[in-house]
């Protein structure tokens, strides 16, 4: 064989076995990376290094008692949250003249368990968790399971009676909790055993117009749990509870980037749940059951007689839950 043909011929088979190879590589690259995570964008400041989280309105609506999930009208003039001893309760409160009012509780309230209020970022309807029957003939007997219900304002501080969001995401014998929604009506939500192989996951439902579709899992953190996952207004991103830490993933086309923990200002290592914004962006709050920072027994003074314990005990910082806050920065996707 004529020397220049073969090496011509030698080139040929070497640069088709590259390009073959190259198209595998590619190949494998994007089919190992379809239905996964994205790369985490560059979140590392949405928590300020110099900031805290603080009480929110200690001894007004933080108090010794259980509270949780704080929501807010788009003003932010007006707070619902739940408090708890021995049954949650759906409450509101007021600012007036920069100053919370004493809570009260919702018109919709205060009969069965009902907790994890979230209103709609137009603050026309709120949505929450609840034991109340299904069968309005049940009328002294809760639920099994807990669903969610929905409300709407006819008028300042007026709601309708509750209704059942009668949907296939809201079946009977399913527990969901923590509900948030976006302004699309995207409808997010915890739901811990509704897959028998796994436990602890999340899910979400678009709002169709008329009604809501098929619940899809929300994937977030690889194999880790999806707790109270609080959708962003514009769907920027989202906000959620893994262990007892709180992470954030911002939306990167259709799918989330990997999810990163927020700092340790804010993951200390307590129970931390229930994640929420306030309508401008600019504040997480949160519940905790958190102490260290806020209190600490004198090891080194004189030992608590029962005075000194009882008021100890009847502190906001006594192991019960409260609503923190803290400035985050969250980047737009």
């Amino acid at each position: 064989m004529n020397p220049y043909a073969f090496s011509v011929m030698h080139f040929l088979a070497v640069l088709s076995k590259e390009i073959v190879l190259g198209v595998i590589i590619t190949w494998i690259t994007v089919f190992s990376s379809f239905g996964q995570n994205q790369q985490p964008a560059v979140i590392s400041n949405i928590v300020d290094s110099t900031a805290k989280p603080v009480v929110f309105a200690p001894g007004v609506i933080s108090l010794p008692f259980d509270e949780s999930a704080a929501t807010f009208t788009p003003d932010g003039s007006t707070v619902y949250f739940c408090q708890s001893t021995v049954a949650p309760t759906v409450c509101f409160a007021k600012k007036i003249k920069g100053q919370w009012q004493t809570p009260e509780v919702v018109s919709f309230s205060g009969r069965w368990n009902d907790w994890d209020p979230f209103l709609s970022p137009d603050g026309k309807q709120i949505f929450f968790v609840s034991s109340r029957p299904l069968d309005s003939t049940a009328s002294d007997k809760p639920s099994r399971k807990t669903h969610i219900w929905v409300v709407d304002r006819i008028g300042e501080d007026k709601w309708t009676a509750p209704h059942y969001i009668n949907a296939p995401f809201n079946l009977d014998g399913i527990n969901n909790y923590a509900p948030t929604v976006s302004r699309l009506g995207t409808l997010c939500f915890f739901s811990p055993a509704r897959d028998k192989d796994k436990k602890r996951c999340s899910y979400y439902v678009k709002w169709l117009g008329d009604h809501y579709s098929e619940p899809k899992e929300l994937l977030l953190n690889g194999d880790g749990d999806i707790q109270d996952p609080c959708i962003a207004a514009d769907e920027s991103y989202v906000i959620f509870v893994s262990g007892n830490d709180l992470y954030v993933s911002l939306k990167q086309g259709d799918g989330w980037s990997a999810a990163q923990k927020l700092s340790a200002k804010v993951n200390n290592g307590d129970a931390n749940y229930d994640p929420t914004i306030s309508p401008d962006g600019k504040t997480l709050y949160y519940s905790s059951n958190r102490v260290e920072g806020f209190y600490k027994r004198d090891r080194k003074g004189k030992p608590l007689n029962y005075e000194g314990l009882t008021k100890e005990m009847r502190s906001i910082f006594n192991g019960m839950s409260n609503i923190l806050m803290v400035p985050i920065h969250v980047p737009k996707s």
